[in-house]
């Protein structure tokens, strides 16, 4: 650290050059401990102990099939919006792209406010294609 010696003059100090650390390094170790705690807290899931297999990883390049419901009941498959009635040739044409090979796994969102007897003709319609894997997404509170 630098010292302030008096120049002569009685009263004044000479302007300091050095740059007061302090401050930033007080500020970093907040920033150090609020990172700290938060890292563990933004991890979904729980925390299991999985045993070693020799099994090979599964595909997961086969994107989910993404079915949704708006407010109004309008229907989308992916970002295309389709009506009720094409929905399922759309749904076979979907498990007949998939050849003799698994389904893809189907994504359903639904909005909260849908009456629930529509959002099960959906799934209906899901299970009559022979897609059984649904996933019904929702968002945490």
């Amino acid at each position: 650290m630098a010292m302030n010696l008096p120049s002569g003059r009685r009263g004044r100090r000479a302007p300091m050059a050095d740059i007061n650390v302090t401050p930033l390094v007080d500020v970093m170790l907040v920033l150090l401990i609020i990172f700290m705690v938060t890292a563990p807290l933004l991890t979904a899931g729980v925390p299991v102990n999985l045993p070693d297999a020799r099994a090979k990883a599964l595909d997961q390049d086969a994107e989910p099939v993404q079915l949704s419901l708006d407010r109004q009941g309008k229907l989308f498959l992916g970002e295309d919006e389709i009506t009720e009635a094409a929905l399922p040739g759309r749904l076979e044409a979907i498990v007949a792209g998939a050849g003799g090979a698994q389904p893809p796994q189907i994504y359903l969102r639904a909005d909260r406010a849908l009456d629930y007897g529509r959002v099960m003709r959906v799934m209906g319609e899901l299970n009559r294609a022979g897609l059984n894997r649904v996933a019904l997404v929702s968002v945490e509170d």
